[in-house]
């Protein structure tokens, strides 16, 4: 008696448990009418929906965008995570005062969306309000090895992204390629960076490395010229990382 009404209970919970764990609808995070159509004109070569399933953002989650630039990003977690989650956008206070409308952007995506908040501090030190469940940060992480920031500053980045996560949280790093074997040395002069480089820093905080995408990989790119030259912009290489925290 006892092992049919256990048989008779899985049954029924098996059409809930599916709904449970399907999918999420990011075909519905891109179609979200706030995004701009900038925003959108950008969308085939950034491939939003597959990022959003290799971060696996679900609704209801806590996520930050670890330096968010102009939002493209943010507004697509925004839409992503819904209205019972929340997108912490960091915008490092040494971006805000180098360029003013880094500031601007930030203020604009933050009163755009109810569930985005702006997060301020140095660039190695976020101040994230509440433990995350993701971190997302596109073409960014080199950034922490640029010249004018104090050596250390990639340590204490590290370190920072690992405490703001929830045990079991992810970090998702995209970012442009450098030759292999040339570790954070073109990060200034080219914005690139060799991804054992970054391996090596995350892993180095406490991460583990879980799994790796050839989403933005482009082999015809030598990963010699400075990203932003004209004639490389838009079609680096690029790798595509997701750390673990353990626990």
């Amino acid at each position: 008696m006892i092992r049919s009404l256990t048989l008779a209970l899985l049954l029924a919970a098996g059409p809930l448990a599916a709904a449970q764990t399907a999918a999420p609808d990011y075909a519905a995070a891109l179609a979200d009418p706030a995004r701009p159509a900038a925003d959108r004109a950008r969308d085939a070569e950034r491939k939003p929906a597959e990022l959003l399933a290799f971060a696996e953002i679900a609704p209801g989650e806590k996520v930050g965008d670890f330096v968010m630039g102009s939002g493209y990003v943010t507004r697509l977690l925004a839409a992503a995570v819904g209205p019972a989650g929340k997108v912490y956008a960091f915008q490092p206070a040494e971006f805000i005062a180098f360029r003013k409308q880094y500031g601007d952007d930030q203020a604009a995506v933050d009163a755009a969306y109810d569930n985005v908040d702006a997060v301020g501090g140095p660039f190695a030190a976020p101040a994230f309000p509440e433990p995350l469940d993701t971190i997302v940060t596109v073409q960014n992480f080199h950034d922490l090895y640029l010249k004018p920031f104090p050596e250390g500053t990639g340590a204490r980045g590290s370190a920072a992204l690992f405490a703001a996560l929830k045990p079991g949280g992810t970090l998702v790093v995209v970012d442009h390629s450098a030759a292999g074997g040339s570790g954070t040395a073109l990060s200034d002069s080219l914005h690139r960076i060799d991804k054992a480089a970054v391996v090596a820093a995350l892993t180095g905080a406490g991460f583990t490395l879980e799994a790796e995408s050839d989403l933005y990989a482009r082999v015809d790119d030598p990963r010699t010229a400075n990203v932003f030259d004209a004639a490389i912009r838009g079609k680096t290489d690029q790798f595509t990382l997701r750390f673990r925290k353990p626990g």
